[in-house]
């Protein structure tokens, strides 16, 4: 059983030697010529406004999350969608359920305010 997963392993040790060693001929082999521009915070050509290191507020990530999270949930009408038909009334009801459950959620989200940007 061990013999059908050594294909396997053997890929994973070539990729993982395969970036160590690229990463090490790029510290030797890279040029190193540091200067201020270089380190200093790059805003599409524009000069610097800030820090880098700036703080972000808690809503910016708040957002996001729940941007991911309802992109995620909209994922699964695709595989529904396309198995429509073969899924019959019962998988109609279940994706309205769904919708359902996500449209709560979305409307939770809503009136506590976390989409807002002040």
């Amino acid at each position: 059983m061990v013999e059908n997963y050594i294909p396997l392993f053997m890929m994973i040790a070539g990729g993982l030697t395969f970036a160590v060693v690229m990463g090490k001929i790029n510290q030797v082999l890279g040029p190193r010529r540091p200067n201020a521009e270089k380190y200093s915070t790059y805003e599409s050509g524009m000069e610097p406004v800030r820090t880098a290191r700036e703080r972000f507020s808690v809503k910016y990530y708040l957002v996001a999350v729940l941007f991911i999270l309802f992109d995620i949930e909209i994922v699964f009408l695709f595989p529904w969608a396309v198995s429509f038909r073969q899924l019959g009334i019962q998988g109609f009801v279940v994706m309205f359920v769904f919708i359902f459950v996500l449209l709560v959620g979305f409307y939770y989200v809503w009136r506590k305010g976390a989409l807002e940007w002040d």
